[in-house]
């Protein structure tokens, strides 16, 4: 059976992060990479990138697929941020 998911676009001045939402333990993987890696283990940008999940208080319950062009570290973070926000508003 086919996965569920969630797809939503994200954009930040040049930067433009396509966004894919599944049921999950809370792993982010942007560009193929763990977050952590792909940020280079930033703890500022990183506790940005889970503000959606602690709007809706359950920040380890999707896993979040993440493909991002453009801009620098700071504005890919707000895209992605802005992807996954519109990912859980349409979510059923």
């Amino acid at each position: 059976m086919a996965e569920r998911y969630t797809y939503s676009l994200g954009r930040r001045k040049s930067a433009v992060a396509s966004v894919r939402l599944t049921k999950g333990k809370g792993e982010i993987t942007v560009n193929g990479k763990p977050a952590n890696d792909y940020f280079a283990g930033s703890a500022s940008l990183m506790h940005e990138l889970f503000a959606p999940f602690r709007a809706i208080e359950n920040e380890k319950s999707h896993n979040v697929s993440v493909k991002v062009t453009g801009g620098g570290h700071s504005a890919q973070i707000d895209a992605i941020r802005l992807g996954i926000a519109k990912c859980l508003a349409t979510e059923k």
